[in-house]
């Protein structure tokens, strides 16, 4: 694979739990934060960042029986707003600018979404983290993510996750589970494996944007040959 110039990375809220299983790991944050600077700073790779809210709301089904749906999800975009101004912090303690950019007007913590604005950031270098999805409910951060790719003309989405790949089944569970190399967006639509929500598939596979499925661990070393993922091909 050759080095893209810009891409989007999608990353879990679940993840910055790391082991501890909720709230922020401090040290795994840092972690993360060394990586996204590497690939931004010293690999020269314009970033995207889109999070997720897992780590703080963890109650989904429990919610569901008590509070409708919009609802839930304002919360839960609030709660990207959150995670985003933790990595903010990380990476720029890290050495590398970072600008917040919401769907949410909330201007003394985040500049407002506007395409323009962050592509000039991204082309001087700084690390732009989008949050607050689209600010419309029955939306996910899975969608937002391939919207923000394709608005922001990004090479890929790179989805971050705790494996090293999409597998027919969950392999902390099962040993026999078969990892995909490659999948064509059809095929994931197809088989339902809940890579990604299906309409965020859709949209990849409408506008023609790749995405990858990675192990976090390991994602400085995007494009090396050892490197393993799956790619979920819109487009050769």
């Amino acid at each position: 694979m050759n080095k893209p110039k810009r891409i989007l990375l999608k990353l879990s809220g679940e993840a910055l739990a790391d082991k501890q299983g909720y709230g922020i790991d401090t040290n795994f944050l840092d972690t993360l934060a060394k990586k996204v600077v590497y690939l931004s700073k010293y690999a020269n790779i314009q970033i995207v960042i889109v999070i997720w809210w897992w780590n703080i709301f963890r109650w989904v089904a429990w919610a569901a029986k008590w509070i409708d749906r919009w609802t839930a999800d304002y919360m839960w975009m609030l709660a990207t707003i959150m995670n985003g101004m933790a990595l903010w912090d990380a990476i720029e303690k890290n050495g590398n600018e970072v600008r917040i950019m919401s769907a949410l007007e909330i201007p003394r913590v985040a500049e407002t979404f506007i395409r323009r604005r962050a592509i000039k950031h991204l082309e001087k270098q700084r690390v732009v983290v989008c949050v607050a999805w689209t600010w419309n409910p029955y939306f996910t951060t899975d969608s937002a993510a391939v919207l923000r790719a394709l608005e922001l003309n990004c090479d890929f989405m790179v989805k971050w996750t705790k494996v090293d790949g999409v597998y027919d089944k969950d392999p902390s569970k099962f040993s026999d589970a078969k990892r995909y190399d490659t999948l064509s967006v059809n095929e994931a639509l197809e088989k339902w494996l809940r890579i990604l929500d299906q309409s965020a598939i859709a949209l990849a596979k409408d506008e023609w944007l790749n995405i990858f499925v990675t192990k976090i661990d390991s994602i400085d070393n995007i494009w090396s040959k050892k490197f393993k993922w799956t790619k979920i091909i819109a487009k050769k």
